[in-house]
């Protein structure tokens, strides 16, 4: 692709960056092949090659946004899908989140718009704020009526109740076992550890069970993916930051193996880091640090430890959704599956994998219509394989899938905790 930024514009150093991708688009369109919104709506303006345009012309140029612009920008659903189809390694997300922090800055969203984007930014990574939210959504279910589309479904969202934890909260969960053979860090999620603590606490079981030993740091914030892929910068890096040197003095501290994620979409934003820092002398060096030690929790059990698994006697169909943020984003695909081929169940991939479920962080909630789209597809691919239950590696997906099937959906780590001598899941006491 040809481009034209002025030589006082490439002084930016987002447009030098932004320019290099560029460069490497040569419009062939097979990322419009894999877009789950260009599939859906079939506008090009829609898939990523007509986003590109769309964001070229407005940095080039140096454009206002316009209203049909950020509508397009804005139905882009992050999913990465379109980076594994493109032939010439076309970094898209970069060049997506330029033109979202663009939009922030020069474009002012209608008044409803602006107050739903900061009450998600705000609450969601809060869990006071969250749990605060979440009683005022209870009173207001007689009411849910009277409201507009998008709290409806905002509400319909939001939990009620809250599980009760059964790990007490600590910084450092020991390694069982003689001997330790791991020392690792574990980001809990914002939303996951008060919605499925479950995830988290299979998590720091197997892991301890194994002889690895799980820090927990108090002071780590959300990942800032949240705010940074709704072009909230500012408020993104000030996460990225402090997460960052927490990290790397625990690293310096007692020398971490691995940071592990068990929420895709935040796993995703933490390998990004070194990129997102990539020009900035101080944090430099320690973002390449963080991005390196950072892995699914998959990934990081199918590389790096030798599971124990115990059979069962009944065996299970299981359909397993590969989330876009893993798959596409951190091209781990193969690993959980062939984890969970080894308890010796049926495991199914579902039709139309590589499409997004309309999960995608607040996608579900700021674009309802096409995520309920989305959501009807998924959730037609899984039942036509007739599975006893769903393993997915992200809590969005989990949530999203759940409230279109009655078919049981867990992560990933809860079913390997199971097989590897943990509890039985309580979704599937009844299974």
């Amino acid at each position: 692709m040809q481009t034209s930024f002025t030589e006082k514009q490439l002084k930016d150093k987002d447009n030098q960056s932004t320019e290099k991708i560029f460069k490497k688009c040569v419009h062939c369109g097979m990322c419009n092949a894999t877009c789950p919104t260009y599939q859906l709506l079939g506008d090009e303006l829609d898939g990523p090659r007509g986003r590109i345009y769309l964001i070229q012309d407005m940095l080039e140029n140096e454009k206002k946004p316009t209203p049909k612009v950020v509508k397009h920008i804005d139905r882009c659903l992050s999913c990465y899908s379109c980076m594994t189809t493109c032939p010439a390694g076309v970094n898209y997300m970069h060049v997506i989140d330029h033109g979202r922090k663009y939009i922030e800055k020069n474009f002012e969203r209608p008044f409803f718009d602006r107050v739903i984007r900061n009450f998600l930014s705000v609450v969601l990574p809060n869990t006071l704020y969250f749990r605060i939210a979440s009683f005022f959504v209870k009173m207001g279910k007689p009411f849910q009526f009277l409201m507009p589309s998008k709290i409806k479904d905002m509400m319909n969202l939001m939990p009620t109740n809250f599980p009760k934890k059964t790990l007490k909260q600590k910084e450092v969960y020991s390694a069982k076992g003689k001997k330790r053979v791991a020392r690792v860090a574990l980001l809990t999620g914002c939303v996951q550890k008060e919605i499925s603590p479950q995830i988290n606490e299979s998590t720091i079981r197997i892991l301890n069970r194994h002889g690895v030993e799980v820090v927990v740091p108090k002071k780590i914030r959300c990942c800032g993916s949240l705010s940074h892929h709704l072009g909230k910068e500012d408020d993104a890096h000030q996460d990225f930051k402090n997460n960052i040197n927490i990290w790397y003095e625990e690293h310096l501290k007692g020398n971490l193996d691995a940071i592990l994620s068990n929420t895709s979409g935040c796993g995703t934003t933490m390998k990004d880091y070194s990129f997102i820092f990539k020009d900035n002398s101080e944090m430099k060096k320690k973002a390449k640090v963080i991005s390196d030690l950072t892995k699914d929790v998959s990934e990081y059990l199918h590389q790096s430890l030798k599971l124990n698994f115990k059979s069962k006697d009944k065996k299970y169909k299981i359909a397993y959704h590969s989330a876009c943020s893993m798959q596409h984003g951190q091209k781990v695909h193969s690993q959980p599956m062939e984890l969970l081929s080894r308890t010796k169940n049926e495991i199914m991939e579902i039709p139309q994998g590589h499409i997004c479920c309309g999960s995608a962080g607040t996608y579900n909630i700021l674009q309802s219509e096409i995520a309920k789209d989305l959501l009807k597809n998924k959730v037609n691919n899984i039942e036509s394989l007739k599975p006893d239950f769903i393993s997915t590696g992200n809590i969005g997906c989990i949530t999203q899938i759940s409230n279109g099937t009655k078919t049981p959906i867990l992560h990933t780590i809860e079913l390997l905790d199971w097989y590897t001598g943990g509890p039985k899941p309580k979704i599937l006491q009844k299974n």
